[in-house]
């Protein structure tokens, strides 16, 4: 198809040799038609494409541009359909259907429009580029204003009787699972969610939260570590909407008493390009209904390049140090999405050779690393990261990475490990560096053995930086950056930044994120200390003493190089 469209279009003069080898050298690299990648290199007009079409496929040509669709003849066919055989319907007298398509010659797309709608097919040929615009102009994508189309439609649309009338005090004792998979399957909630899915890869979110109160039902963003309301469909729909999700991540739709877990794997076209993103889904029964709970796991915001994880030279070159160790263990700490599985994977990466035998005992496995053995946790039926531990020291391990010590069976076999000849890399929760210290002791872990397995500890968090588009200087109070943790001279010299906000940014001022981090290497005086029983706050100081950079000092760096605004570290960090 594509060589046949080039020769003629060599035939008539319209191209050069190499026009049309640049055509297809770009088709391989962003897909499309031949036609349409020599349109947008401005080889060819798109009339050019349509009439050699028309003259290649032996039907009538036209120009979509000169239509304007009727909203009944775009209900017969799904903008998903339109979109996968790029076709768009144009008009419908009495059986028959006119369908613009790039490829009249596809007969199973002829085939599904017919079974889909009933009526007889008549292909018309129009351009890629004409198609594609026709599409967005009438289907909508995902921004805003076309989520609003996707929500009015939501409201008109129909479901069976015994869903729509559902009152929200009655509707336990009145759903049944057939009622709740038909209405899951309704087109307006299939489009609904598809939208809300493509709409959280392109804005960049790393959770969705789907939200079911007494009289009101929301959907918010978490982007860049913030929460963003993105819409409220109609309370009625709150059960298709957590059907549709919990059929797509294979849970049990009927169970609506307990919490579950599920997994949606996607691959899906964006802009040109193909994304694989991996959704993991999370349905907890709240007093108004379930709420659903997804995170985002795109491989592609997977940094595992050290450098950009936000440490400090100096820190980067301790942990560093740690991570090249034969043997004993070094911890991560934060919050919640604050960077540490991503600190982790990225110390692997580094360390991930053939001469090494990795393995990870994770809760649950966010991303596949090839050549690493990755457990995943299953309490349910006594897989926990105490039980996977013991039978990883019987695997002939090098380095052993677990993903969270949560208790003293597993705090203890982690340390044996470390004190037998293996590296040991897992998190905990604490506030900072020096506290994790205290954490294991009151597990109820020996001084002696933090102190003899543990060689570093590294605290960190995730801050918004500011965006690049609309960064610009602002005048900040002397003595407010000296109350926050300036010395003097720094406060005097240093130039403050911040974001005002555009389009780029969605008007917040910020764009993308980085890590704040704390390195604490246990040196022979760190050591003694924990021996002696020594607070958070002693080790602290003689870290500091040290040279170790604390979160609020490693913001502060940070803020003079114009990467973060004060208020995320502030809004992050203490003194």
């Amino acid at each position: 198809m594509s060589e046949k469209l080039g020769d003629m279009l060599l035939k008539a003069g319209l191209i050069t040799d190499a026009q049309l080898k640049e055509a297809l050298n770009l088709q391989k690299t962003t897909g499309g038609k031949l036609g349409f990648n020599l349109v947008k290199l401005g080889f060819v007009k798109e009339e050019d494409i349509t009439s050699l079409l028309s003259e290649q496929f032996g039907v009538p040509a036209i120009h979509l541009e000169h239509f304007d669709i009727d909203e009944s003849v775009l209900k017969h066919v799904p903008a998903d359909i339109c979109q996968k055989y790029l076709l768009i319907p144009i008009e419908r007298t009495g059986a028959t259907l006119t369908v613009a398509m790039a490829e009249p010659s596809n007969i199973f797309a002829i085939d599904q429009i017919r079974f889909l709608t009933g009526y007889n097919v008549e292909p018309v040929v129009a351009s890629e580029a004409s198609i594609r615009k026709a599409i967005e102009k009438c289907y909508g994508g995902t921004s805003e204003m076309q989520l609003k189309d996707v929500m009015d439609e939501l409201e008109k649309a129909t479901i069976t009787d015994e869903v729509a009338e559902i009152e929200v005090k009655e509707e336990e004792a009145e759903l049944s699972e057939e009622a709740l998979k038909a209405a899951s399957e309704d087109a307006p909630v299939v489009r609904l969610v598809n939208a809300v899915i493509i709409d959280s890869i392109r804005k960049g979110a790393s959770d969705i939260h789907i939200e079911p109160y007494e009289k009101d039902y929301r959907i918010r963003f978490r982007i860049d570590g913030i929460l963003f309301e993105q819409l409220r469909p109609p309370l009625k729909f709150k059960d298709a909407i957590a059907s549709r999700i919990k059929i797509l991540a294979k849970m049990d739709i009927s169970e609506k008493r307990l919490p579950q877990d599920g997994r949606i794997k996607t691959k899906m076209k964006i802009d040109g390009k193909v994304k694989e993103i991996d959704y993991r889904v999370s349905s907890v029964p709240t007093l108004y209904g379930e709420k659903i709970g997804m995170r985002l796991l795109d491989k592609e915001g997977l940094k595992l390049d050290m450098t950009k994880l936000g440490f400090e030279p100096e820190s980067l070159e301790r942990f560093e140090r740690a991570i090249m160790k034969p043997y004993g263990m070094i911890l991560v700490t934060g919050p919640t999405s604050s960077g540490k599985t991503n600190t982790l994977y990225s110390a692997i990466g580094k360390l991930n050779t053939t001469d090494t035998n990795i393995m990870t005992a994770e809760d649950p496995v966010e991303f596949s690393i090839h050549g690493c053995n990755q457990v995943h946790m299953r309490e349910n039926v006594g897989l926990n990261f105490a039980s996977a531990l013991r039978a990883f020291l019987r695997q002939d391990p090098n380095i052993i990475l677990v993903g969270e010590i949560r208790d003293f069976e597993t705090a203890e076999t982690a340390i044996k490990a470390a004190l037998t000849g293996h590296l040991v890399l897992s998190t905990l929760h604490t506030s900072d560096a020096p506290s994790t210290v205290s954490r294991l002791i009151n597990m109820g872990v020996e001084p002696f053995l933090v102190a003899t397995s543990v060689h570093l500890i590294q605290a960190q968090r995730l801050v918004r930086k500011i965006c690049t588009e609309c960064k610009e200087v602002i005048s900040y109070p002397k003595q407010a950056l000296v109350d926050i943790g300036f010395t003097e001279e720094e406060a005097e010299k240093a130039k403050i930044y911040h974001g005002k906000g555009c389009q780029n940014c969605g008007g917040t001022g910020c764009r993308g994120r980085i890590g704040l981090m704390e390195v604490m290497e246990l040196s022979d005086t760190l050591r003694e200390m924990i021996l002696m029983g020594a607070n958070a706050l002693e080790l602290r100081r003689e870290a500091i003493d040290e040279g170790m950079i604390t979160l609020r000092r490693s913001g502060i760096i940070k803020i003079m190089q114009g990467i973060v605004p004060v208020e995320e570290v502030l809004r992050e960090t203490s003194l």
